[in-house]
């Protein structure tokens, strides 16, 4: 699959992704891409996010390839069963936080607890780092395995943000372009 013959719905997290985040970064430069908009970045409720990720996948009018980032994907595992059956092709997923188990996290957060772990009707890569602040790698790799996610070690990359280093990420694109190469 190539991007121009899918809708890329980017679904930041927590306080959304600010101009050197390598989300928006992707979103300017990928032609089918878009944000999924939140009303409320920074006071996140499960029912608000999940019905807006629905909306915009309801709304699509191409095969969707899901791109979340941290608390947007969690978010995505929640709204899963809202999804028109077969809409969503792929998900590549970075940095899930653990809102089950991290500490340091907002109670905002926390409502997003547990965290689904039934399979997803579509592949998935979750990218996850050893050093992530929000989730420990066993405990990401456990959540890719119930989703029947490929885990994709990203070293000591912290969270995968702007704040780790991780502007343009050139290295996401490349696996987002061997993952959609793969569909």
């Amino acid at each position: 699959m190539k991007t121009a013959d899918c809708d890329i719905l980017i679904v930041p997290g927590l306080g959304g992704s600010e101009e050197g985040h390598w989300q928006a970064r992707w979103a300017g430069r990928l032609g089918t891409a878009r944000l999924v908009e939140q009303d409320q970045w920074h006071a996140p409720t499960p029912e608000a996010w999940c019905g807006r990720i629905a909306e915009a996948v309801a709304a699509a009018t191409r095969p969707v390839i899901l791109i979340a980032h941290s608390l947007g994907v969690v978010a995505c595992v929640e709204a899963v069963p809202r999804f028109p059956a077969g809409r969503v092709r792929g998900a590549l997923f970075v940095s899930v936080p653990d809102v089950e188990e991290a500490q340091d996290l907002p109670d905002s957060v926390r409502a997003f607890a547990p965290i689904p772990r039934d399979p997803l009707p579509f592949p998935s890569l979750l990218v996850a780092s050893r050093t992530d602040p929000y989730c420990r790698y066993d405990r990401a790799d456990d959540f890719a395995h119930a989703w029947g996610a490929l885990t994709v070690d990203a070293g000591e990359a912290g969270h995968i943000n702007a704040a780790s280093g991780h502007g343009p990420w050139p290295e996401g694109l490349m696996r987002l372009a061997g993952f959609l190469k793969g569909l």
